[in-house]
C-alpha cells in the first residue's frame, strides 16, 4: 500500500473538508463562548450548528441552500413544539407519531430531504423532555436557531469563496475509484488469481462507482457556471467528468478468457509485466484524483511509458519464439489485451494533457449532449406525490411506520423506573441513526453502532481519566470532531467511535466527574435501541430484498438490451445518436449496479428470506458478463476498419432475441415464436475463412517480425468482434435458461 497517497487522498478529500468545516463551524463559536464563560448557559448553539452542517450533502449550491433552509426551520418547529408540549405525556407520544411519520416520509423526496428529515426527528429526540431548555423554553430556541443560521451562513461564506471547492473534490474522487477498480483488473494477471473473488470485487466497485457519478451527475449538470462553461475552471471540470465517464467504458470492458491465458502464457513474463504495469497507471490515476481534489496540477511519470515498452518487448520476444498455426488465436488475444491497455495508458495521457492545455482559448466545451436528462430523477416538492406514498406498496411508508414504531416503543421504555435511564434522548437519536428502509442496512448500521460506541465510550472513560490537562483534552475533542464528520458517510463504526469520544468530553467540560453515569448510560442506552431497531425492522412490515429481485433483474435485461442494440447500430456503420448511446450505456451501468447492490444487502437478511439466491447469483454475473462484453463491443465503433466481415444484423437479431425471451419469462408473458426462430439464427461470418488462410501463410513460413506496437492487423480485431458476439449469445442463452428453470420451480 502507498501510504503517501492513502493520506493525500484522505485529506484533500471532500470528507474531510465538510469534516473540518463543520467542526470549525462548531468549535470556534464553542472557544469565544468558553472564553467568556458562557458555554455551558449558551451550550444549544454549538448544538445546533452541528445539526444543520450534518444535513449539508454534496450536491448543487440551490438544492444544498434550499435544504439548509427547510432544515433550520423543521428543527425550530420541532424544538418548540417539544419544549411546549414536555410537560404532557399523552401527547408526547401523539408528537412522536406525527413526527415520526411526516418527517421520515419526506424520504420521498430524495436522500438530501431524508437527511433533513432523519436529522429533525434527532432535534426533536433531545427536545422532548425539556432537559436541554430547561425552564427558559423561548431563550433555548433562540439560542438553538441562532447556532442553525450560523452555520448557513459559514455555508453561503465558503462556497462564496470557494464555489467549485465540492465538484473538483468529487471529479477527483471518482478518478480515484476507478484507480481502485483498476487496481482489482490488473489482480487478473496475477498467476493463481481467484477469479470468483476478483469478480465479486470488480462488481462491489461497480455499485461504488455507480453512486459516486449519479451525486457527481447532480452537482456538475446542475450546477450552472459548470455547465454554461463560463470560467476555465468550470472548463476544465466538466472535461474531466466526461472524460471519467468515458473512461469507466474502456476500463469495464471484459472480453478475455483469463483461465486460458494463464494457461497459455504463465510461463513467460508477459502476464505478470502486465499486471505491473496496470498498476502503474493505477497510481497515475490516483494522482490525477488526488491533484483534482487539492486544485493542483497532475504530472506524467517518466518511467511509465518504459515499462510499456517493456510489455511489448516481452511480448514480442515471446510471439517470434512461439508463434505458430495452432498458437495463432492465443496471440491474437494476448495482442487485443496489449491494445486495451494501450488505450488505458492513452486515456491517463490524455487526462494529463487536459492540465496542461490552454483553455482560455478554447471557445466551447460543450458536448452536445442534453445534460438535463443525465442527471438522476428525483421527486418535485407537491403534496401529491407525499399523499400517494401513505399506502403500504409505498416502501418509504413502511419505513415510517417502523421508525414511528420503534420511537414510541423507545420512549415508552425510557419511562420504566427501574431501568434508571434518565433521559430519553440517546435511545430516540440511536433508533434515528440506525434504522433504514432496508433489514440488510439496519442490521449492518446496527452493528456498526454497537461496536463504535463501546469501543469509543472506552477509549474516552482511559482518555478522561488520565489526561487532566484541558488543552490536551480540546485538542482530542477537535481532532475526534473533524474524525466523526468525515467518517460519517463512508467509515460508519469509525465515525461513531469518535463521535462518542467527544461526546463524552464535551459532557465532562460542562458537568465534570460524572464520567461513570455516562458510560454506563451510553452503552446500556446503545444497547437498548440496537434491540429495539432490530425487533421493529424484523417484525413490523419488513422489506426484504428478494421482493424487489424481478422487477432490478427486468431492469437490467431490458436495459442491456437496448445498449447492446445502440452498440451494433455503431458499428454496423448505421446513423447512431451519440446522446442516445451515452444514455443507454447509463442505464446499463446503473441497473447492473442497482441489481448487484440488492444482491449484496440479500446476502445480510435472513436465512428464510434469502429466497431465489442462486437464480439472483447467477443472474448478477451472467448480467455483469453482457454489460462488460457489449462495453467491449462498443470499442470498436471508433476503429478506422470497416467489419463488413461479420453478419452483424444477424447477430442483432440472434442475441435480441435471446434477451427478449428473458424478459419475457421475468414478466411471465408468452413467449414469441419468431424470438425463438430469430435466436437459432446462424449469422453468415467471413471470420473462419480469413483465419485459416493466415494460418496457412505461417504454415508457409510466411511470417514477418514487425515490432510495432502500433500496428494491429484488421483480421485480429473481426475475430475478436466476432468471439465477443459469440460470447454474448452464450452469456443471454445461460442468462435465459437460469431464468427458464426458475419459472418451472416457481
Amino acid at each position: 500500500m502507498n501510504y503517501k497517497s492513502e493520506i493525500q487522498k484522505f485529506i484533500t478529500s471532500q470528507h474531510i473538508y465538510a469534516g473540518v468545516r463543520i467542526a470549525l463551524s462548531i468549535v470556534v463559536p464553542s472557544v469565544i463562548l468558553a472564553y467568556f464563560g458562557l458555554l455551558k448557559e449558551y451550550f444549544l448553539f454549538p448544538l445546533g450548528t452541528s445539526f444543520v452542517g450534518l444535513t449539508d450533502m454534496a450536491g448543487p449550491f440551490i438544492r444544498r441552500r434550499n435544504a439548509l433552509i427547510i432544515a433550520i426551520v423543521s428543527f425550530f418547529f420541532v424544538a418548540a413544539v417539544a419544549s411546549i408540549l414536555k410537560d404532557f405525556p399523552p401527547l408526547i407520544f401523539v408528537e412522536i407519531i406525527v413526527f415520526g411519520l411526516f418527517f421520515t416520509m419526506l424520504g420521498v423526496y430524495g436522500q438530501r430531504l431524508a437527511a433533513v428529515g432523519g436529522l429533525t426527528l434527532v432535534v426533536f429526540s433531545i427536545f422532548i423532555d425539556g432537559h436541554l431548555s430547561g425552564g427558559h423554553v423561548l431563550k433555548s430556541l433562540l439560542i438553538f436557531t441562532a447556532g442553525c443560521i450560523w452555520f448557513f451562513l459559514v455555508f453561503l461564506v465558503v462556497t462564496k469563496l470557494q464555489p467549485y471547492k465540492l465538484a473538483g473534490q468529487m471529479i477527483g474522487e471518482n478518478y480515484l475509484q476507478l484507480a481502485e477498480y483498476l487496481k482489482i483488473k490488473a489482480k487478473f494477471y496475477q498467476k493463481n488469481a481467484d477469479f470468483d473473488a476478483l469478480y465479486k470485487e470488480v462488481i462491489s466497485k461497480q455499485v461504488v462507482i455507480k453512486n459516486l457519478q449519479e451525486d457527481t451527475r447532480e452537482l456538475v449538470f446542475k450546477t450552472r457556471t459548470i455547465v454554461n462553461e463560463a470560467t476555465t475552471t468550470s472548463r476544465l471540470l466538466m472535461l474531466f467528468f466526461l472524460h471519467s465517464i468515458d473512461f469507466y467504458e474502456k476500463l469495464m470492458t471484459s472480453d478475455q478468457n483469463y483461465q486460458k491465458l494463464h494457461e497459455n502464457f504463465d510461463e513467460s513474463n508477459v502476464l505478470d509485466k502486465i499486471h505491473y504495469f496496470l498498476l502503474l497507471l493505477a497510481d497515475e490515476i490516483t494522482n490525477i484524483g488526488i491533484a483534482l481534489q487539492s486544485g493542483t496540477k497532475s504530472y506524467a511519470n517518466d518511467i511509465t511509458e518504459q515499462k510499456l515498452q517493456e510489455v511489448y518487448n516481452e511480448y514480442f520476444k515471446i510471439r517470434n519464439r512461439e508463434l505458430s498455426a495452432e498458437s495463432l488465436e492465443d496471440f491474437m488475444a494476448l495482442r487485443l489485451i496489449l491494445r486495451r491497455v494501450d488505450e488505458v495508458y492513452d486515456e491517463v495521457k490524455s487526462a494529463h494533457r487536459v492540465f496542461s492545455q490552454d483553455l482560455k482559448n478554447v471557445r466551447s466545451l460543450s458536448t452536445g449532449l442534453d445534460l438535463e436528462k443525465f442527471v438522476p430523477k428525483t421527486e418535485k416538492l407537491n403534496s401529491k406525490v407525499f399523499l400517494n406514498n401513505f399506502s403500504l406498496k409505498s416502501t418509504q411508508f413502511r419505513h415510517a411506520t417502523r421508525i414511528t414504531v420503534a420511537l414510541l416503543i423507545g420512549y415508552a421504555i425510557s419511562k420504566l423506573s427501574f431501568l434508571g435511564i434518565s433521559h430519553a434522548y440517546w435511545i430516540l437519536i440511536t433508533i434515528v441513526a440506525i434504522m433504514r428502509p432496508a433489514y440488510s442496512t439496519t442490521k449492518h448500521r446496527n452493528l456498526l453502532r454497537i461496536y463504535g460506541t463501546a469501543s469509543g465510550a472506552i477509549v474516552a472513560y482511559f482518555i478522561l481519566t488520565f489526561v487532566e490537562n484541558n488543552t490536551a483534552l480540546l485538542a482530542i475533542l477537535f481532532t475526534a470532531m473533524i474524525l466523526c464528520f468525515s467518517f460519517l458517510k463512508e467509515k460508519y463504526a469509525w465515525a461513531v467511535f469518535f463521535m462518542t469520544i467527544y461526546i463524552f468530553i464535551t459532557f465532562n467540560f460542562l458537568n465534570p466527574g460524572n464520567v461513570n453515569l455516562i458510560f454506563t448510560e451510553r452503552i446500556l442506552d446503545t444497547v437498548i435501541a440496537g434491540i429495539i431497531a432490530f425487533a421493529v425492522s424484523y417484525f413490523v412490515f419488513p422489506v426484504w430484498e428478494h421482493k424487489q429481485n424481478i422487477n432490478l433483474m427486468e431492469k437490467s435485461a431490458q436495459a442491456n438490451l437496448n445498449y447492446f442494440k445502440t452498440v451494433v447500430e455503431r458499428l454496423n456503420r448505421k446513423k447512431s445518436d451519440a446522446e442516445q448511446y451515452k444514455m443507454k450505456r447509463k442505464d446499463a451501468i446503473i441497473s447492473l449496479a442497482n441489481l448487484s447492490d440488492n444482491f449484496q444487502r440479500m446476502l445480510s437478511d435472513p436465512k428464510n428470506q434469502r429466497q431465489r439466491m442462486e437464480t439472483v447469483h447467477q443472474f448478477v454475473n451472467t448480467s455483469h458478463l453482457i454489460t462488460a462484453y457489449t462495453a467491449s463491443l462498443s470499442q470498436y465503433a471508433n476503429s478506422e476498419n470497416k467489419f463488413s466481415e461479420i453478419d452483424f444484423d444477424s447477430w442483432n437479431l440472434k442475441i435480441s432475441a435471446e434477451l427478449k425471451r428473458t424478459l419475457t419469462l421475468l414478466k411471465k408473458d408468452k413467449t414469441k415464436e419468431v424470438h425463438k426462430q430469430e435466436s437459432k439464427l446462424e449469422p453468415e461470418d467471413y471470420v473462419d475463412e480469413l483465419l485459416l488462410k493466415r494460418k496457412k501463410e505461417i504454415d508457409e513460413n510466411e511470417f514477418f517480425d514487425i515490432r510495432d506496437p502500433n500496428r494491429m492487423t484488421k483480421l485480429t480485431e473481426l475475430k475478436n468482434i466476432r468471439e465477443i458476439l459469440e460470447l454474448l449469445y452464450d452469456v443471454v442463452h445461460e442468462q435465459r435458461k437460469v431464468i427458464e428453470n426458475y419459472r418451472k420451480i416457481y
